[in-house]
């Protein structure tokens, strides 16, 4: 695996797309996706690397992919460099590992968010108004609770600034009754398949994003799935509702940067070493414990 990388250039491959961790280039009909050892959080892109980082997330979305094919097909065309086209392969050592190869599609301009347990975003819009994006739920409930059955909450994607919550109506408006319809279902059918794999390893996973595509009038996955990136990852063992739950998971960054008087509007602060070291060692552990397999 190549050393640890904030940026990548491809001289001679035009750049489609630079995001807050993937750095993404035009290949005509497909697209090469590069995730970057970069970390982001409340929207900020930090000065600091994660060592390993762009390769769990590669490698664990690529697992996630195989696992949930049956459910809904997705845009991955390959994860080996060995595939990669031609033009590629004097760039094989800094592509492996952290790569993939996939098909182009138009995506939906929406998160499409699935909640099985109250934390985050949704417990403190649940402790105001009772609700989850316009959802009502039962009174009662405290932080970290499973919920009756798991949410589907969408938001609308930024390029800057934060995500935002929309009802399910907006959605329609936005992408059509049909198309959000289906969305929500395949949403939900994922969330329940990766969530029965996950707790058979020891994990919940609390809450988790997914993004779609069409593709041929066909609605696909694509981006990353069930990521420590995308998804909040609770230990099975030290559940305990009522309180903020130990994370496998980038949560335990942004717990950091809480603790820093950071003011969340100006640029973030590096983070020290030790916080670099465990935020590796957490996303490696998650690799392992769900894919049960010891290296990248």
């Amino acid at each position: 695996m190549s050393e640890t990388l904030s940026e990548i250039s491809l001289p001679g491959i035009p750049l489609f797309k630079r995001g807050k961790v993937r750095d993404v280039f035009d290949l005509g009909d497909r697209l090469l996706v590069v995730a970057s050892d970069r970390i982001s959080a409340f929207d900020y892109v930090l000065p600091s690397l994660i060592p390993g980082k762009g390769a769990v997330l590669t490698q664990l979305s690529r697992f996630w992919f195989d696992h949930t094919a049956l459910v809904c097909p997705n845009h991955v065309l390959s994860v080996d460099v060995a595939d990669f086209p031609p033009e590629l392969k004097s760039h094989i050592p800094l592509l492996d590992k952290r790569s993939m190869l996939v098909r182009k599609t138009e995506v939906l301009p929406v998160e499409c968010v699935v909640r099985g347990f109250l934390s985050g975003t949704g417990w403190n819009e649940y402790q105001e108004t009772g609700r989850i994006c316009g959802v009502k739920l039962r009174s009662g409930l405290r932080e970290s609770d499973r919920l009756d059955q798991p949410l589907f909450t969408p938001a609308v994607k930024a390029e800057e600034g934060h995500d935002e919550n929309i009802s399910f109506k907006a959605m329609e408006k936005m992408v059509g009754s049909d198309t959000a319809k289906t969305v929500r279902k395949l949403s939900l059918e994922l969330y329940q398949k990766a969530s029965l794999h996950a707790v058979s390893k020891g994990i919940i996973i609390a809450d988790t994003k997914f993004e779609f595509g069409r593709l041929d009038d066909a609605l696909i996955l694509v981006d990353e799935i069930f990521t420590p990136d995308s998804s909040r990852f609770w230990p099975l063992a030290d559940y305990a509702p009522g309180r903020s739950q130990s994370s496998l998971d980038k949560q335990y960054v942004r717990d950091y940067l809480l603790t820093t008087g950071w003011d969340r509007s100006s640029p973030p602060p590096p983070l020290p070493r030790d916080v670099i070291d465990q935020t590796a060692n957490r996303y490696l552990e998650i690799f392992r414990l769900l894919t049960g397999r010891q290296t990248l």
